[in-house]
């Protein structure tokens, strides 16, 4: 009986031991399906990226500085006696009247140039008119009150009235504050650049005649009037365009009465455009020749007006009768290391100058003008802007709001 009890006892035994050694494999496999695998934990790793190539910043856009202004100028001031009794009252003379309907599109402008053709040298010295031309200084009077800037006296009437003449003429100019070129009271003023600043762009004017209709210049006092001499055009261009961005040269030069320009004209244009002008102004036809852009041996662009007619005249031929307003935008753009000068937006105002019986001298825009005042005046119109757009094709008119 004690054998079989301790038997039974060595079985519970054995039973109870084999269960505590299994419920111990139990937990160590509960343990270890709690900790994640090795790989896994190797995955939970950051990973190391491979090194990125540094991304080279672009350079800053160079800073460009962009101005402009815009420039107008107009033909002949030929103050026949006619023109001058008009304006006439009393002891003085008043030609307000005979601007004030293109006032507002001459003042409009940032310079705005005329050519004085009849020199202005006051009562003083005689009034007259053709063929010698002495015109009271009332008339620069007018000028300025209308928005005129800067004034040619490079034409063949600039003696006219001899060395008196224009130094009285450059005297008034001085007194009204208006820039005067072509004429010269001495040597340092022959050597002076005239300049004017608009929007931070500065503009030099250079005029010059072909003659001065026989009259000689006085013996050593060549320096009174700028002629046509290819050699110091480009000089005073040169000397001109070290002080300032944009050159303007007036050319006194052509035939009268002849709407197209001679060889000649063109030829001179162009060497003047290869000098390094900007813009080239002609006169002395006392009719409308067309525009022209010169392409120059620098590379740039010049815009060339061989004769803008006349502006006030008593002139009786119906082309000799129309004019007009020539009107340009000069933009200027400025980098640290580059500036350049473009002459964009050409565009053209066609006056007229009315009168009748030679009294009742007006400029009037020619789009204002009724078929009383210029019959077929609207034909007329259309005939000015194809005739002028002979080297421009579609050269823009500009359009006026009335009376």
């Amino acid at each position: 009986m004690i054998r079989l009890a301790l038997h039974r006892t060595l079985l519970l035994f054995l039973l109870l031991f084999s269960l505590v050694i299994g419920g111990c494999g139990f937990l160590e496999k509960d343990d270890r399906s709690q900790a994640p695998p090795i790989a896994e934990k190797e995955s939970a790793k950051p990973q190391s990226k491979p090194p990125q190539p540094q991304t080279q910043r672009e350079p800053p856009e160079p800073q460009v500085r962009v101005s402009r202004a815009t420039l107008a100028a107009v033909g002949d001031i030929l103050l026949h006696r006619s023109v001058i009794r008009d304006a006439q009252k009393g002891d003085t003379y008043d030609f307000n009247k005979m601007f004030a309907r293109v006032k507002p599109y001459l003042e409009s402008a940032d310079i705005t140039f005329a050519n004085q053709e009849s020199l202005m040298g006051g009562s003083h010295l005689g009034l007259s008119g053709y063929p010698r031309f002495n015109s009271p200084l009332e008339i620069g009077d007018t000028l300025k009150w209308a928005g005129v800037d800067v004034v040619s006296m490079a034409n063949n009437h600039v003696l006219d009235r001899g060395e008196q003449g224009i130094l009285r003429s450059i005297g008034r100019w001085v007194e009204l504050g208006m820039v005067y070129v072509g004429a010269n009271k001495d040597e340092a003023d022959r050597a002076r650049i005239r300049t004017i600043e608009r929007n931070g762009i500065l503009f030099s004017f250079l005029a010059y005649t072909y003659g001065t209709n026989g009259i000689p210049v006085p013996e050593g006092k060549s320096y009174l009037v700028n002629l046509i001499d290819r050699d110091q055009i480009a000089a005073d261009i040169a000397k001109a365009r070290e002080s300032s961005d944009v050159v303007v040269v007036s050319l006194h030069f052509g035939n009268e009465y002849v709407r197209m320009p001679s060889q000649e004209q063109r030829e001179l244009a162009q060497f003047v455009a290869d000098q390094g002008a900007h813009v080239i102004l002609g006169h002395h036809p006392h009719v409308l020749q067309p525009l022209e852009v010169l392409h120059s041996v620098q590379g740039h662009q010049a815009l060339a007006i061989y004769s803008l007619g006349n502006f006030i005249a008593a002139q009786d031929k119906l082309h000799c009768q129309i004019g007009g307003i020539l009107q340009v935008e000069v933009e200027k753009r400025e980098s640290p290391d580059h500036t350049t000068i473009q002459i964009h937006s050409p565009a053209f105002l066609p006056t007229y100058i009315h009168f009748k019986n030679w009294k009742g001298y007006t400029i009037i825009p020619m789009d204002q003008l009724t078929d009383a005042e210029l019959p077929n005046a609207k034909q007329h119109l259309h005939e000015i802007q194809s005739h002028l757009s002979r080297y421009v094709p579609n050269l823009q008119l500009i359009a006026t709001k009335g009376q």
